[in-house]
């Protein structure tokens, strides 16, 4: 972000100025994030560094909201602890949050059944009437309506990257039904918004924790739902449903729908990476069309 390079110097000579009481604890660049990089700081706590121009107001958003959410939610999650307030050293705001251990599960899938009761358990918690002044997006939890040409676009390019093409009737025929299901008509609750392999850790097979809350919002519960087949194991979703008890037709058939959109972006994610493209994650590929399989054969 204007030219700032952010290394292990800059980190830690952040920490030292603005949070001295913390200077002493080993810090160690992690692998792994999208708006933010991410520093372990000793054995409990993270620093995220921007370096996207969303990702500042992605980390004053948590900073706001998830420690008032994260005691209720059953699960691990990275709650901000302190805030790094911009300098001429640099120029952004930046996080230290708690560390929430365990491997992602783009890189360690999960492949116990019983996440879809843990799952349901995190999803429940998180599900709750979300205040007036709670944020909002553009493209989570909203009607789907609002998304079609994007899934459009995204289903084009996987085919013409030449994956998929076995599906692609088949894949349009679910988000058409998705699509004339009926919107959400209960109040905005609150959602993660982004529950993708990346964005939770997993520990000997199961959900061990949430992570990234920058697209936390208000809107429809389908977009968390959608979890039930980007995330769990073949065959899940049926147990993570009835865990959750909540969900009727109509926003099962909207998590169908967004399940498959998440799964081309993973895809097109993937093969950005496979090329070496920046921003490119080529671990996503693979969990993307293997949760494009898993919400295929559920239709």
């Amino acid at each position: 972000m204007d030219g700032f390079e952010i290394d292990d110097d800059l980190v830690r000579s952040l920490v030292s100025e603005q949070h001295p009481d913390l200077a002493g604890l080993d810090l160690r660049a992690v692998d792994g994030g999208w708006d933010n990089q991410l520093w372990r700081l000793g054995d409990e706590l993270a620093v995220r560094m921007p370096r996207t121009e969303r990702a500042p107001s992605l980390l004053r958003k948590e900073h706001r909201w998830l420690p008032a959410l994260a005691p209720r939610l059953p699960l691990p999650v990275p709650t901000p602890i302190r805030i790094g307030e911009p300098s001429a050293r640099f120029p952004r705001p930046w996080t230290v949050a708690a560390w929430v251990p365990g491997d992602p599960a783009d890189r360690a899938p999960i492949h116990d059944g019983r996440a879809a009761d843990t799952l349901a358990a995190f999803l429940g918690a998180l599900h709750t009437a979300a205040p007036a002044d709670a944020p909002v997006s553009a493209d989570r939890g909203v009607p789907l309506a609002t998304l079609t040409d994007g899934f459009a676009r995204m289903l084009k390019e996987v085919v013409s990257g030449g994956a998929a093409v076995d599906v692609q009737d088949h894949v349009r025929d679910l988000w058409d039904d998705a699509l004339a299901a009926p919107d959400w008509q209960g109040p905005p609750v609150w959602v993660h918004g982004d529950l993708h392999p990346a964005n939770v850790v997993v520990s000997h097979g199961i959900l061990s924790g949430v992570i990234d809350f920058g697209d936390m919002c208000a809107g429809d519960p389908a977009v968390d739902l959608a979890a039930a087949w980007v995330l769990l194991p073949a065959g899940a979703a049926a147990r993570f449903f009835d865990a959750y008890a909540t969900a009727d037709e109509a926003m099962i058939r909207r998590a169908r729908g967004l399940a498959a959109a998440k799964s081309l972006f993973l895809m097109l994610m993937g093969r950005a990476g496979d090329r070496g493209l920046p921003g490119g994650k080529p671990s996503w590929g693979p969990a993307g069309r293997a949760a494009l399989d898993r919400v295929l054969a559920s239709a």
